[in-house]
């Protein structure tokens, strides 16, 4: 079956005149962007162009991880595992949370060697992660027919429900004060004594002094109309989920060709770890030189298609007044086709590895658009050149299990509390003051 079911929320009904923080974009990190803010008693609100969670944010794995990723997010993935495993609590509401553990699993020494790298990062922060041999792997993941090399594993890895999670979140922001507004796009801002004063959306004008952009795989459409260049590109991931099945491992796993969690429901979450669609578009010639040393390091794993996307991107338009209708309405939830071809290798590699899945039946299957920037790592912070507005966006594919952290941070910077984490290795300005840009992470 193609398509995907997330839960829906009611929005509120009308829009309010004035806010002292507009939210654009209501993903994970919008909408705890905004939790955070409205528990702290500053009036908030969400502007999302379609409905909450339907994008990236209800589209991904359900990883809530902190191994293997870059050096610069472990911390963020720390606080984010902390807030996790109160988030039920904290929401009041089923997120789906569960500790269940993940394991990356190696085909060849090399790839083994580069997991044992990683635990030099981890080691600092006294994680649970670390190595399995070939031997030890069998009792972890029993029922596996592959021989693999060894393993990565951290016990503590958890996972979570995307199509329920970001839903319950946007509930408990309305509970605290928060106002969320679905099919209600923004489109653009309007500035005073230069800085933030307000936001044109569709439905009318916000006053507000402070304005977060977590926009997702708009954002870098959003930033080209006020005149900012952002690095960012899409990916295309494909996932799909099963019936109820027994006898899998309930451990996620990741290996080089496929990937694999179990569900709350039963079922399991599985995808092509080793495989995602670059689509080539416009900018993608664009932004080739920010990219090529990341496309050269990912050259096996990313496959390039040129199709309709390039001419639906073409003749998308850059550059709009606020009075007329804009690219966010025109196309509300970006739902691409999943690659059938991609899932069915993922499905054979996964069915030799561990046969207890020979007997699975899909129950859906979708895509999602990633947003990638050049290093992986995601940007979140105040944008230099006006003042009073904010950047969360270019998660790259992490943000569902580092969201809750990340929404936090963005709270402390948008109030000028001390940060949650350090937030140095997230800055807009590493792309343009001669940085190193180095893909560690991956998609």
């Amino acid at each position: 079956m193609m398509g995907i079911t997330i839960e829906t929320i009611e929005p509120d009904p009308s829009l309010p005149a004035a806010s002292d923080v507009v939210v654009i974009g209501g993903g994970i990190i919008g909408i705890v962007t905004a939790l955070f803010l409205a528990r702290d008693g500053i009036s908030v609100t969400v502007c999302e162009k379609g409905e909450v969670g339907h994008e990236q944010s209800g589209r991904n794995w359900g990883w809530v991880r902190i191994m293997g990723r870059d050096p610069g997010e472990i911390p963020l993935g720390l606080e984010s595992m902390r807030l996790w495993q109160d988030m039920d609590r904290l929401v009041g509401g089923d997120t789906g949370f569960t500790r269940s553990g993940i394991v990356y699993v190696a085909d060849t020494q090399a790839k083994l060697a580069e997991h044992e790298a990683w635990l030099d990062h981890a080691r600092t922060y006294q994680l649970d992660s670390r190595l399995l041999s070939s031997r030890e792997i069998e009792a972890v993941l029993p029922g596996g027919r592959r021989a693999f090399a060894g393993a990565l594993f951290t016990p503590s890895d958890a996972r979570a429900e995307p199509q329920k999670a970001v839903p319950a979140m946007a509930r408990a922001l309305r509970r605290h004060g928060g106002t969320v507004l679905t099919r209600c796009a923004v489109r653009g801002i309007e500035t005073a004594g230069g800085r933030v004063g307000a936001v044109v959306t569709e439905r009318g004008r916000i006053a507000c002094q402070r304005v977060v952009l977590a926009g997702g795989a708009w954002s870098r459409l959003f930033l080209g109309n006020l005149g900012i260049d952002f690095p960012q590109l899409k990916i295309l991931g494909s996932v799909f989920r099963t019936e109820p099945l027994d006898g899998p491992p309930a451990h996620a796993v990741g290996a080089s060709d496929f990937a694999f969690r179990k569900r709350q429901d039963g079922g399991y979450t599985i995808a092509h770890r080793g495989a995602s669609v670059a689509e080539i578009v416009p900018d993608s010639f664009r932004l080739l030189f920010d990219y090529l040393p990341s496309l050269v390091k990912q050259r096996h794993e990313l496959r390039l298609r040129l199709g309709e996307r390039f001419l639906e991107e073409a003749r998308t338009t850059k550059r709009w007044s606020l009075d007329v209708e804009t690219p966010f309405e025109r196309m509300r939830i970006l739902d691409p086709r999943p690659s059938e071809p991609i899932l069915a290798e993922a499905k054979r590699n996964l069915i030799a590895a561990f046969p207890a899945f020979a007997e699975l039946r899909i129950k859906e299957s979708w895509g999602g658009l990633i947003d990638a920037t050049p290093d992986a790592v995601p940007v979140i912070g105040e944008v230099p050149r006006l003042p009073g507005f904010f950047l969360a966006t270019g998660f790259s594919g992490h943000g569902f299990g580092i969201g809750p952290a990340a929404g936090r941070l963005m709270a402390d910077i948008v109030t000028g509390r001390t940060p949650v984490v350090d937030p140095k290795a997230f800055r807009f300005s590493r792309f343009s003051d001669g940085s190193k840009i180095e893909l560690i992470s991956g998609f």
